[in-house]
C-alpha cells in the first residue's frame, strides 16, 4: 500500500497528551541523525480520543546507537526482540528499532533483523496499531490503511490473519481486547481467522497470556472483553473453571462484580483497582455459590475456617486448570480478601473487630473488594462505613499497613509493552 501523510488540517488530536519525555527521546533520536516516531498504540489512542497509556517509539537507530545517544539513561533488554528502555526517573519509554523480515507462517521466536518504517508497519497486528506520528511536522504516516479503518471502526489485520494469529496467537486475544475498548467491528476475514485458529492459543505464553487478562481487568472494558472471550471458546481453552461457572445459571454475576469494576476504573483513568482485587470478581461469585450449596442451603453456618478451605479449594481448582496461572502469591492475596468478606459480612452475624485484623498487610484490599460489593448490594454500605471507620481508629500511625486505605492503586508508570503481539 502506499504511504499516505496526514497533516494538522486532516487530525485534531490533542497534541498536549504525548507524553513530554516521549517528545524528547524522538528529538535527541532526531539531531543524533535518526529518524523516529511515536507508534503503535499511541497514536491509535490520540486518533481514537483516548488519553494514551504507551508512548512507544520507533526508530533507524539500532539498539547500541540507541544506547550511544542516552548513555546511562538507556538499557537494552531482550533476546528474542531487542529493546531499549529509557529512563527517566521510575518512568520507562521502551524504544525498538524499525524491524522487517518475511510475514511467514511459523511461530515468530526471533524477531531482530532491521528494516524501514514500511517495513516495520507491515510488520504489525493490526492496521490500527500501523500508523506513525512525527510531531517534527504534526503529522500521521500511514503506509496501512490504518488511517481509515480507524474512522470506519473496524478492525483488519495487517496481511493474512491467518498467518498472523498463528505467528502470535496472543493477537485473537488483542483482537477481542480491541473490540472491547474501542467498541469496534472485527473484519468478516479476522472473525472467520479467529474461528480457525482459535486453537492456537495454547502455543502461546502462559504469562504473556496472563498479563493480556489482568491488563484487560484494569481496563474499564473487562466485562464485554470476557463476553467476547466466552462467545468465542478462547476463554474456554484458557480458563475452563471459569467458563464452566460463567456459562451456568449464576453466569451473569461474574459480569456484574465486573461492569462495577469498569465503572470504577473508568472514573479513574491514571488509576485503577489493585488486580488482585479485580481477580476477586472471577472467584468470589463462584465461592458464594459453593458455600450456599455446601452450607447454607443445609442450614449450616459456616465457620471461618471452613470458608477459607473452601476458598483455596476453588483458588487451586482455578489454577490448576487454567492455561494461565496466578503466582503464588497472588493467589495467596485472592484467598485473603476471598475469606475476610466473611468477617465482614460472617454468615453466624455476630462480627468480631480484633485489632491485629486491621494489622494484616492486605486489610484494605478485603476493604477495598467490600467496597465493590456494596455498588451491587447497597444493603452492605453501613458494614463497609463501619469497618472503614474501624480501620482508621486501629492502624498505628508510626506503622501504617501495607496497603493505603484508598479505594484504588496508582498505576506503575511504565509505557512498554509486549513487543508486536
Amino acid at each position: 500500500m502506499q504511504r499516505k501523510d496526514y497533516t494538522t488540517t486532516e487530525h485534531d488530536f490533542n497534541h498536549n497528551l504525548i507524553d513530554k519525555d516521549a517528545l524528547e527521546v524522538i528529538a535527541r533520536l532526531k539531531r543524533a541523525g535518526y529518524e523516529a516516531y511515536l507508534v503503535g498504540g499511541g497514536v491509535r489512542d490520540l486518533l481514537t480520543n483516548h488519553k494514551p497509556k504507551d508512548f512507544d517509539i520507533s526508530t533507524s537507530a539500532k539498539p547500541e546507537e540507541i544506547k550511544h545517544v542516552f548513555n546511562r539513561q538507556c538499557i537494552l533488554i531482550g533476546k528474542r526482540f531487542r529493546l531499549a528502555h529509557i529512563r527517566f526517573g521510575h518512568k520507562v519509554l521502551e524504544v525498538a528499532t524499525f524491524r522487517s523480515g518475511e510475514n511467514t507462517d511459523t511461530l515468530i521466536t526471533r524477531d531482530n533483523t532491521w528494516g524501514s518504517p514500511e517495513e516495520d508497519a507491515l510488520r504489525r497486528d493490526f492496521t490500527i496499531n500501523g500508523l506513525f506520528y512525527d510531531p517534527t511536522g504534526n503529522s500521521i504516516i500511514d503506509y496501512v490503511g490504518g488511517w481509515e479503518d480507524i474512522h470506519q471502526r473496524v478492525l483488519k489485520s495487517i496481511g493474512d490473519p491467518v498467518i498472523r494469529f498463528k505467528q502470535d496467537p496472543v493477537r485473537m486475544i488483542r483482537l477481542l481486547k480491541f473490540t472491547a475498548r474501542f467498541d469496534f467491528t472485527i473484519s468478516p476475514e479476522c472473525r472467520k481467522a479467529l474461528e480457525i485458529c482459535k486453537e492456537e492459543i495454547v502455543k502461546s505464553s502462559p504469562a504473556r497470556i496472563l498479563e493480556e487478562i489482568l491488563r484487560m481487568l484494569e481496563s474499564g472494558s473487562s466485562s464485554k472483553f470476557f463476553r467476547l472471550m466466552a462467545e468465542s471458546s478462547l476463554l474456554e481453552l484458557l480458563f475452563p473453571c471459569l467458563t464452566h461457572f460463567i456459562q451456568g445459571k449464576h453466569g451473569e454475576e461474574i459480569y456484574s462484580y465486573l461492569d462495577q469494576a469498569d465503572r470504577v476504573n473508568k472514573e479513574r483513568y491514571d488509576k485503577a483497582l489493585d488486580r488482585n482485587v479485580l481477580a476477586c470478581c472471577l472467584l468470589f461469585p463462584i465461592l458464594e455459590h459453593e458455600l450456599k450449596l455446601q452450607f447454607t442451603d443445609k442450614g449450616i453456618a459456616p465457620h471461618i475456617g471452613e470458608i477459607m478451605m473452601v476458598s483455596a479449594g476453588i483458588i487451586k481448582a482455578f489454577v490448576t486448570s487454567s492455561f494461565s496461572h496466578f503466582p503464588k502469591k497472588m493467589s495467596t492475596t485472592i484467598g485473603y480478601i476471598l475469606t475476610t468478606q466473611f468477617r465482614f459480612t460472617p454468615f453466624s452475624g455476630k462480627t468480631h473487630h480484633k485489632p491485629k485484623l486491621y494489622h494484616h498487610k492486605e486489610f484494605s484490599l478485603a476493604l477495598q473488594f467490600l467496597k465493590l460489593r456494596t455498588l451491587i448490594n447497597p444493603d452492605l454500605a453501613e458494614e463497609y462505613e463501619t469497618w472503614k471507620k474501624l480501620f482508621k481508629q486501629n492502624i498505628r500511625p508510626d506503622k501504617p499497613p501495607h496497603h493505603s486505605d484508598s479505594p484504588v492503586k496508582k498505576r506503575r508508570r511504565y509505557y512498554g509493552k509486549s513487543p508486536r503481539s
